[in-house]
C-alpha cells in the first residue's frame, strides 16, 4: 500500500513538472512570436538541415555503383543520381530521420530565446 503511495506522488509531480514545462513552453513561443521569430521557419530549417547532412553521408554509398549498361550512364545518370539521393535525404529527414533536426530546432530556439530575454 505505501508503495502504491509513493507511486502516485511521484506521478503527480510528473505530471505537476509536465504541466509547466508546457506552460513555460507555450509563454515562450508567444515571446518568441511577439518578437517575429517564426517556429515554422526554425522547424523548416532544422529540417532541411538535417536533410543536407544526410544526403551527404548517403553520397559515399553511391560512388562505388558502376551504372547499368543498358542505360548507357554519362553526365544525366550523374546528375540524376545526385538529386535522387538529395531526395532520399529530404524524404529520411521528413519522415523522423536521426534525430539531428530535434538538436538543431533546440539549439536554434535556446538562442533565440537568448536574444528575446
Amino acid at each position: 500500500m505505501n508503495s502504491l503511495m509513493t507511486s502516485l506522488t511521484t506521478t503527480d509531480a510528473q505530471i505537476a513538472m509536465v504541466r509547466s514545462q508546457a506552460e513555460q513552453a507555450k509563454q515562450m513561443a508567444e515571446a518568441m512570436k511577439a518578437k517575429g521569430i517564426d517556429m515554422e521557419k526554425i522547424n523548416a530549417a532544422a529540417q532541411d538541415f538535417e536533410a543536407v547532412f544526410i544526403a551527404s553521408m548517403m553520397k559515399p554509398m553511391f560512388e562505388g555503383i558502376e551504372p547499368d549498361p543498358l542505360f548507357g550512364g554519362g553526365n544525366g545518370e550523374a546528375i540524376f543520381n545526385d538529386l535522387m539521393i538529395d531526395e532520399y535525404g529530404k524524404n529520411m529527414a521528413s519522415n523522423g530521420g536521426l534525430g539531428i533536426a530535434d538538436m538543431v530546432r533546440a539549439e536554434m530556439i535556446r538562442q533565440q530565446e537568448g536574444a528575446v530575454q
